[in-house]
């Protein structure tokens, strides 16, 4: 497949589609501070997008270029300067996501941390498979934690032990993070949780501290849309019992048929045969939640959890659209220049779309000329 040379493109009709202040965001948060050449802001970000947006490694990024006379500069120094964008690269991404709606503030509204990972796979048939762990603020839509790790041994799971948690924080996960030693860690370091409830994969006890009896509990929620809150008890490995609340909803004949579709298509291709009680779960939404009752009773929760749709939607766009196949950076700092670069790559691309295909048949917004 041959590869776009990114300084044969339309430069300036692309430039329509930036924020209208990227140019200053690159001052104000010190993307170009030190550099010694090339302080030019478009050539700067032009040598950038060669690299994030067309797959070019950074030695062939710096020979095109010198080619076509946007920078001189070797391949660690090219290293260096995404470094030095990261902050750059994440504003504009913001400015992009407040074009679509999706402000970076709200007053008044609480911060949530969202976290889970995913995998991607270097490419070729001998590539390594790797592990994301991304934590993503909402809704500032910032990035506060990040790792790479391989996909077995110790540590590389899906757990919240493997995060940096602090007092007072607000997180969120899927049903892949429901272990109790998760929820318990986060506890203990002052961090609330929601997890999806994954009742194959931790033990609940009702508040006297017996089995709690889920099924039961469960079939007393008969009507689409009909809540349910039942106060339980979390143990976990001799530590003292955690108090939790199971906000349960039931779905839809619609939602349901289509889970119970999913859930017999993958047993069919396991080989595996569904258990009963399976086949029950599948018509509720559960999530065990250790946030403060006072402040968020079980409709608030489960309306907050559709919220961590955003960080399944950032994982999308690097996949999909911006084309994230492996991780070339082994710094922190270069790293997440590098992930941001992809997710405005695909911002990018998805305004691009979006005006093309809804706006004009000519594909770009027009601009007001001056004079006759």
């Amino acid at each position: 497949m041959e590869t776009i040379n990114a300084s044969e493109e339309d430069w300036d009709l692309l430039l329509t589609f930036f924020p209208t202040d990227w140019k200053n965001l690159a001052h104000t948060s010190g993307a170009l501070k030190g550099l010694r050449q090339d302080k030019s802001e478009e050539n700067c970000l032009r040598v950038l997008l060669m690299h994030l947006g067309c797959g070019l490694s950074m030695r062939e990024t710096v020979v095109r270029a010198r080619q076509a006379k946007l920078a001189d500069i070797s391949d660690v120094a090219l290293l260096k300067r995404l470094r030095k964008s990261k902050e750059w690269l994440y504003q504009l991404c913001c400015a992009m996501f407040a074009e679509q709606g999706m402000k970076s503030t709200v007053e008044g509204a609480p911060v949530f941390r969202l976290i889970d990972s995913t995998i991607v796979k270097e490419p070729g048939q001998t590539g390594s498979n790797w592990r994301i762990h991304y934590s993503l603020l909402w809704p500032s839509l910032e990035c506060d934690y990040f790792k790479v790790t391989t996909t077995k041994g110790e540590g590389t799971g899906d757990c919240l032990r493997g995060y940096p948690v602090s007092s007072g924080q607000l997180i969120m996960v899927d049903r892949g993070y429901c272990h109790a030693s998760g929820i318990h860690y986060a506890a203990q370091n002052g961090a609330w949780s929601t997890v999806r409830l994954n009742p194959h994969g931790i033990i609940v006890q009702s508040e006297s501290g017996g089995s709690f009896p889920l099924l039961e509990k469960l079939r007393s929620v008969e009507h689409p849309g009909d809540v349910a809150v039942w106060d339980v008890k979390i143990p976990w490995d001799g530590c003292r019992d955690l108090s939790a609340r199971l906000c349960v909803v039931r779905k839809t004949k619609i939602a349901i048929a289509a889970a119970i579709k999913r859930l017999r298509r993958r047993a069919s291709k396991q080989g595996t045969e569904l258990q009963p009680e399976t086949l029950v779960y599948a018509e509720y939404v559960m999530v065990l939640t250790t946030w403060p009752a006072d402040r968020f009773p079980a409709e608030v929760v489960l309306e907050c959890y559709r919220f961590r749709w955003q960080i399944e939607l950032v994982f999308k766009r690097f996949k999909q659209i911006a084309e994230l196949g492996h991780l070339p950076k082994h710094h922190d700092d270069s790293a997440k220049a590098w992930l941001y670069g992809k997710l405005l790559v695909a911002l990018l691309t998805e305004k691009v779309i979006r005006e093309a295909s809804a706006l004009s048949p000519w594909g770009y917004p027009l601009h007001q000329q001056t004079g006759p």
